[in-house]
C-alpha cells in the first residue's frame, strides 16, 4: 500500500474510532484520538450558527464525552468523507446519523440526528489525531418508541 493510501485508511479509522467508543461508552479511548492542544467546537443550530460551545485540549473533552451517559444506548453510523492530503495535516468532512435511545415520561424515545464533522488532521509520528473538529448538527429528530 502506498503512503497516500495508507493515511488516507488511518485517518478513515480515525473517524470509526471515534464512533465506535462513543457508542461504548470510552471516554479515555476517545479523548485518546485527539491531539493535546485541539480545538473541539460543536454547532447545535446548523454550520451558519455561532458555535453553542467550544472547547480546547484534550482534557477539556471529558465532559462532552460523559454527556452520553443520559442515553440509555446510542449507535454512530458514518458515511461518506471527503480528505485532503497535506504531508502530515490534513483536513476533511465526514457525515454520521446518530441514534440515542431515552426514556422520557415513562416512554421509550430516540433522537435521530444528522451530523457532519469538518476536520484537521495532525499527524504524529505514525499515528493520525484530530487536531480540530468541529461538530455541526444539521437536523435532528425525536419520535416515541412503539412498545
Amino acid at each position: 500500500m502506498d503512503a497516500e493510501a495508507a493515511d488516507r485508511l488511518a485517518i478513515r479509522e480515525l473517524f470509526d474510532a471515534y464512533a465506535h467508543c462513543a457508542d461504548r461508552r470510552d471516554a479515555a479511548g476517545q479523548k485518546a484520538l485527539f491531539t493535546v492542544d485541539t480545538r473541539f467546537a460543536v454547532y447545535m443550530k446548523g454550520e451558519k450558527s455561532e458555535p453553542t460551545y467550544v472547547l480546547q485540549g484534550r482534557e477539556a473533552l471529558t465532559p462532552v464525552f460523559a454527556d452520553l451517559n443520559q442515553y440509555e444506548a446510542t449507535t454512530h453510523f458514518n458515511g461518506q468523507s471527503t480528505v485532503a492530503l497535506d504531508g502530515g495535516r490534513a483536513t476533511g468532512e465526514s457525515y454520521t446519523i446518530a441514534h440515542h435511545l431515552f426514556t422520557a415520561a415513562g416512554s421509550r424515545k430516540i433522537m435521530i440526528a444528522s451530523l457532519r464533522y469538518l476536520d484537521t488532521f495532525a499527524q504524529i509520528g505514525a499515528r493520525w489525531y484530530f487536531a480540530e473538529r468541529k461538530l455541526i448538527v444539521d437536523w435532528t429528530e425525536t419520535r416515541t418508541l412503539a412498545s
